[in-house]
């Protein structure tokens, strides 16, 4: 983390978890373990039909509600999606974007994810960019190459004046929900790649401002060693952040000196 550069974002994705009945608990128990000192930006990302609970149980805290995902169009005949501007329009925050298990289950690609970081932009919502490699690609040896063109591909159009509403999320795809977790120097390496890339579109004032997480199996017995890596911004946390003293704790890393 560099707090002096740019935020730092502790994000938890609850996937496909949780009613408006249990999120209203959740909110409950977070709000009362959530530690007076903040050095972190909170979120937490639920699914569309938990937003309204979710902005309603955060209300009072110091805690943004973000979606786990949104479509590139204002309007129309498009059943069953949500735009940004109806998100914005409840409270949200910040918008979840090309996450792996959208490209893999839902078919999403390079291209409508750019679709959906304007979308996001232009509504006035801060997107979290998802990018990550397999464990094939990786053993291939084409994971920095490949993380580049899907930075670049996310990031096309983009303003430099937008950027800093853009926060980057590397999530190795062979360690979300498997266990598995890249050690904080495979991580780190990725995410000092990611940030060279945006300054090589951007230069180097906006890269060091721009916030990169790492997800992919951050708990609380590794968040303080991934945390402490200078170009790990945040955490994008899956399973964890199910868990109101789980999430505190990773919370509580992010605080560190």
């Amino acid at each position: 983390m560099n707090r002096r550069y740019r935020k730092t974002i502790i994000a938890g994705n609850w996937k496909m978890n949780k009613t408006a009945s249990e999120t209203k608990k959740f909110a409950e128990e977070l709000k009362a373990l959530l530690p007076k000192a903040k050095w972190c930006d909170i979120v937490v990302c639920v699914p569309s039909v938990d937003i309204a609970a979710a902005i309603k149980g955060f209300k009072d805290a110091r805690v943004s509600v973000g979606a786990q995902n949104v479509f590139y169009e204002k309007n129309g005949a498009y059943t069953g999606e949500v735009s940004a501007d109806m998100l914005k329009d409840l409270g949200v925050k910040y918008v979840i974007v090309g996450h792996s298990e959208r490209r893999q289950y839902f078919c999403e690609t390079d291209q409508t994810v750019n679709k959906k970081v304007h979308a996001v932009l232009n509504a006035g919502m801060n997107p979290i960019i998802c990018v990550g490699e397999s464990l094939e690609q990786r053993e291939l040896g084409i994971t920095m190459e490949l993380i580049a063109l899907q930075v670049k591909s996310a990031l096309a159009g983009v303003p430099a004046e937008k950027l800093r509403k853009c926060v980057i999320a590397y999530e190795p795809i062979w360690a979300i929900g498997t266990g598995k977790t890249a050690t904080a120097e495979q991580a780190a390496e990725v995410c000092t790649s990611i940030r060279t890339t945006v300054r090589h579109l951007y230069g180097a004032r906006i890269a060091r401002s721009i916030t990169i997480q790492y997800g992919g199996s951050m708990k609380p017995g590794n968040a303080a060693e991934l945390l402490a890596q200078p170009d790990i911004d945040g955490g994008l946390i899956g399973g964890a952040s199910l868990k109101p003293a789980d999430f505190v704790e990773i919370i509580n890393a992010a605080n560190q000196d």
